[in-house]
């Protein structure tokens, strides 16, 4: 069996966990739930992409750039996770019959960007989904 590093695992949540990089590298190609990150994170890029194009009135937009920040902070939150997790818990889940391997501060630095990146994302969605909401509330359809 394998060895799954945490500390590669916390980064690749980090970087490319919108995806579902971290749950390919765990789990292999034929985690379902691995396959259910890159749909979401893709059509709230197509969204900001429209937005970007279109406007900021097109109500699609409006629509699929939220999955986009929930996607992000998703991926933030599993970072979080798999950064703080004890060497020991690790090694029994992901690395049985192995002995836990020290990470040092990699996963911790992760940890900590996550964090940050995580917060951003999930406060950007919220402004930006509110701010959504009640222009929505206050103008309708009407373009004045």
């Amino acid at each position: 069996m394998r060895y799954r590093s945490k500390t590669l695992a916390t980064w690749l949540a980090l970087t490319l966990g919108s995806l579902g990089a971290h749950r390919f590298y765990l789990h292999g190609r034929r985690d379902g739930w691995a396959w259910l990150h890159p749909l979401p994170t893709l059509l709230g890029a197509a969204g900001a992409l429209r937005m970007r194009n279109l406007g900021q009135d097109d109500h699609a937009a409006w629509l699929l750039i939220p999955l986009l920040g929930l996607m992000l902070s998703i991926s933030m939150l599993t970072a979080i996770v798999y950064g703080l997790t004890p060497d020991q818990k690790w090694a029994e889940r992901f690395n049985p019959g192995q002995p836990p391997r020290p990470t040092g501060w990699g996963p911790v630095i992760g940890a900590v960007v996550a964090l940050l990146v995580g917060g951003a994302a999930l406060m950007g969605t919220l402004a930006f989904g509110g701010q959504m909401f009640f222009e929505y509330q206050t103008h309708g359809d009407d373009p004045r």
